[in-house]
């Protein structure tokens, strides 16, 4: 009867939480296209996957999407004109990754970000299922040659519109995905970003301002910060990290740690990083099997974020008619 009890109240919250945050209608602003117009050497090609955390869902203007400030920021950090092929749905969930790979695959992409996983727990889906079919994403694209950074999922025990004991439920929920995402990617050779604890610290914090009015979904505020904290995992993938930032800093909290180690200590860091370990960075004195590096990479400084450009050296102030 206990059991009974408390489903009905979990039940019965989450349909007034669902009434509170409402249905998303519309689709955001779309960020494809060319970033750093007008800069040298080979362009780097980055595509974005997932849900409405990719997509930007809530903004107006494509300046504010997650895609053009990730793309702005990587074109501005590397020096390097940057093509963005972005198609995170808003909805998406695990089980929809492999459709969205097949059409950022015949760009062939050099990294590919991925932010997944809270329509998982807002559907309830089962953690083995999703962390299987994220781990089949991922070796797919791997297998293609694209590096690939997942963000993992956010804490959803930090939306305002969801209340005990559902919560606790939520956040629980989404913690223990977000553990299981990040050492499938490591399995699968990827890099995963710990997003629970940005979310959990700094978007609790300053909530007026980093989400949305909604209060479900980011503000564009909240979706810089989340992808200022993506971007220095992207350039390490893309062996573009600052000098400074190549090695492992061990005074400042990065470690090689096991994987299980590891997933827990990120948890705790806003935005720290797990990677795999190489041979350039590995200590002579520790095996490398079963250990990953716990990273805590600098985030770049603020740059100004572009409208996309339709075309290659085309000015995106001045959109083809095409």
């Amino acid at each position: 009867m206990l059991g009974g009890s408390l489903w009905g109240i979990l039940v019965a919250e989450a349909q007034l939480a669902r009434r509170t945050i409402g249905n998303a209608e519309g689709d955001p602003p779309a960020p494809s296209g060319w970033y750093g117009q007008g800069r040298g050497g080979p362009a780097l090609k980055i595509a974005l996957i997932g849900d409405s955390s990719a997509a930007g869902y809530g903004v107006d203007e494509v300046e504010e999407t997650p895609g053009a400030i990730l793309a702005s920021g990587l074109a501005e950090a590397a020096d390097r004109r940057v093509y963005l092929t972005a198609v995170a749905k808003v909805g998406a969930q695990s089980k929809d990754l492999q459709g969205q790979i097949d059409k950022v695959l015949p760009v062939e992409p050099h990294v590919a970000v991925i932010f997944i996983g809270a329509n998982d727990v807002t559907h309830t889906v089962p953690i083995r299922t999703s962390q299987r079919l994220l781990g089949d994403a991922i070796r797919r694209l791997r297998a293609a040659g694209v590096e690939v950074v997942i963000a993992t999922c956010p804490d959803l025990g930090t939306i305002e519109p969801i209340a005990p004991p559902l919560k606790q439920v939520a956040r629980a929920w989404s913690r223990r995905l977000a553990a299981a995402q990040a050492t499938t990617t490591l399995e699968c050779g990827g890099r995963a970003v710990a997003m629970a604890s940005v979310l959990g610290h700094e978007f609790v914090k300053f909530s007026d301002l980093l989400f949305g009015p909604d209060r479900f979904h980011p503000s564009a505020a909240g979706y810089a910060r989340m992808a200022s904290v993506i971007l220095p995992t992207v350039l390490a993938a893309l062996d573009l990290a600052p000098e400074e930032d190549v090695r492992p800093e061990y005074a400042r909290g990065e470690a090689l740690l096991p994987i299980d180690v590891a997933v827990l200590e990120a948890a705790r860091h806003p935005g720290a990083s797990i990677e795999p370990v190489d041979a350039e960075n590995a200590p002579a004195t520790q095996s490398r099997g079963g250990f990953v590096l716990l990273r805590r990479r600098r985030r770049q400084a603020e740059t100004d974020v572009e409208a996309p450009a339709l075309h290659e050296d085309e000015d995106p102030a001045e959109p083809s008619s095409a």
